[in-house]
């Protein structure tokens, strides 16, 4: 499957992608996107929250607390930054292309991620597979 260079640049860095940013509301991500391919609802630790998955752009929109978009990602390789960046990435290309970018093995896995993880922040994160490669891409508010 080929992507139009102009399609390919969905990624935003610390404000979304696919056209969706951190903030909006379903309301907002259904009248720009349309109906989604699987909607969950449910409730965690954090209180209730509804999740949209897309097959066009590849993304899955958080609502956690079911108020604006609180997280995106996708693990679609049509899905990248203006840069090119996104899953099937290598890290150096990551390292290469993403300003301030920091790489780091934690928690059992490795991600690159600009942002911090502090409760309330933003954060880019490049998640790496065993492979060397990106695997998925989150952009994200902290929530806990």
């Amino acid at each position: 499957l080929l992507v139009p260079a102009g399609a390919a640049a969905t990624i935003v860095l610390q404000k979304g992608m696919g056209g969706i940013t951190i903030g909006m509301t379903e309301a907002q991500v259904r009248a720009k996107l349309g109906q989604p391919s699987k909607t969950v609802r449910g409730k965690n630790d954090f209180g209730r929250y509804t999740t949209l998955t897309y097959k066009r752009p590849a993304i899955r929109v958080n609502f956690q607390g079911n108020a604006g978009a609180t997280g995106i990602d996708t693990s679609s390789q049509g899905e990248r930054t203006a840069r090119g960046i996104g899953v099937g990435s290598t890290v150096a290309a990551v390292k290469a292309k993403v300003p301030g970018v920091k790489c780091k093995t934690e928690f059992g896995f490795r991600h690159c991620y600009i942002g911090s993880f502090n409760p309330g922040t933003r954060v880019t994160d490049f998640v790496i597979a065993k492979t060397g490669k990106v695997s998925r891409v989150t952009v994200g508010i902290v929530i806990d």
